[in-house]
């Protein structure tokens, strides 16, 4: 039976290569098929691990408390829109939770920075100490914001890789420089480490930290003292995550004197949640390219089908005479089962090839991300082998059921 089926193979090669422009163009539809998955889900799979980078540049385990929702006179603001949250809510997470490793929070505005003869408009950030240890920030040069800089209200500044590229010299070092911000000197103490693009897409580079006491009373004001835009936090542990923002849920109802029928005037969201929602929308698409790439894999399955559709009837003489010398049905439908699957082993061959070659150029040529994944290519292979069985079933299964008499009349 090994030797019957090495040969039937290789009989199809003989047959495929009397007519190489035509087995070609049937191969074509699986050619890009195979092609078209492997580069797109290997597209696919660099989106989701620049994702978890980008997620995982936010820092370690962290917690992230935003201004909520809140109903004034039967209007409903958005997510934002009220002063809800203030220093005070951050220290008494801190002192009332002891699974919170740090607690910290934030002020950003977005305006005109100042050195020479250069300017930039860019996020300014007034922080408490403890969001650099939460956002696990570094530093290419220079030091971090301390809380002796917090109760003096010190005009110093952290700027980040992309203030610096556009503010500075090639070579320049900015630390030590005074920029100014609304009018308002600032001593640069130190150039952070670059982090990239965030989650949401964002350069978190271009970016200045200064002391939020420094902010709210010389540079951004407040019609509220003390009031932030965000509160952050961060635990130890991944697993004391859900723990934590249930804690923190409660304190901040307590301390708002919110009734239990009344909605949180807060919005809490986690590095986990974040991650997952960016993970979602990334896998969604990259089973949709999947299943578009796939159409061609269909495509070239009916290629396979019409072209032996086409010869069977050339070759029903040929199966006359091969039956009448002693070839059974089951001969016959395993010979035009393996030419089929010839057809999508070879396409599968070269679109694997091409997949690579595709999956490389974009990269190259885009800057996107790309990871080929050995499981993306073995199911594209598979798959067309698949498709070459399925839709070669039928004509082989023509061609064995030929009454041998009929066939031999045949002209």
């Amino acid at each position: 039976m090994n030797a019957f089926i090495l040969m039937t193979v290789m009989t199809a090669f003989r047959i495929l290569g009397r007519n190489r422009l035509r087995a070609g163009l049937t191969m074509l539809g699986i050619i890009i098929g195979v092609g078209a998955v492997i580069a797109l889900v290997s597209i696919g799979h660099g989106a989701r691990a620049a994702v978890r980078a980008q997620v995982a540049s936010m820092g370690t385990n962290v917690i992230i408390v935003l201004p909520g929702a809140t109903t004034v006179g039967g209007v409903r603001g958005g997510q934002g829109g009220a002063v809800t949250l203030t220093v005070s809510d951050g220290l008494e997470l801190k002192k009332k939770i002891p699974l919170l490793s740090e607690t910290a929070w934030a002020k950003r505005d977005v305006m005109q920075i100042l050195y020479g003869n250069r300017n930039w408009n860019g996020p300014v950030n007034g922080i408490s100490p403890g969001y650099l240890t939460i956002r696990d920030w570094s530093y290419m040069s220079g030091g971090p914001i301390t809380q002796a800089d917090m109760d003096s209200a010190a005009r110093v500044a952290l700027i980040g890789q992309t203030v610096v590229e556009n503010l500075f010299e090639t070579g320049e070092d900015p630390v030590g420089a005074t920029i100014r911000l609304k009018n308002v000197p600032f001593r640069v103490i130190g150039v952070l480490a670059p982090k990239g693009q965030s989650a949401q897409g964002s350069d978190q580079d271009d970016i200045i930290f200064i002391p939020f006491s420094t902010a709210e009373r010389k540079v951004f004001g407040t019609l509220f003292l003390g009031s932030v835009g965000a509160l952050f936090a961060s635990t130890d542990r991944p697993e004391d995550l859900p723990e934590a923002v249930e804690a923190i849920r409660q304190v901040l109802r307590a301390r708002h004197r919110l009734q239990p029928e009344q909605g949180d005037d807060f919005t809490i969201r986690t590095q986990v949640d974040i991650g997952k929602v960016q993970e979602g929308t990334s896998q969604t698409l990259t089973i949709m390219m999947f299943a578009v790439a796939s159409i061609s894999l269909l495509v070239g399955g009916i290629g396979i089908m019409n072209i032996l559709l086409v010869s069977v009837t050339e070759r029903t003489r040929e199966i006359g005479v091969r039956m009448a010398v002693g070839a059974k049905r089951r001969h016959i439908l395993i010979q035009f089962l393996i030419e089929a699957m010839t057809l999508s082993l070879v396409g599968g061959v070269v679109g694997i090839g091409l997949g690579i070659l595709g999956a490389r150029v974009t990269t190259a040529v885009a800057g996107w991300p790309t990871i080929i994944s050995p499981e993306s290519i073995l199911a594209a292979f598979l798959f067309s082998l698949a498709i070459g069985l399925f839709f070669g079933l039928y004509p082989a299964n023509k061609a064995a059921r030929l009454n041998p008499i009929e066939a031999l009349r045949y002209e």
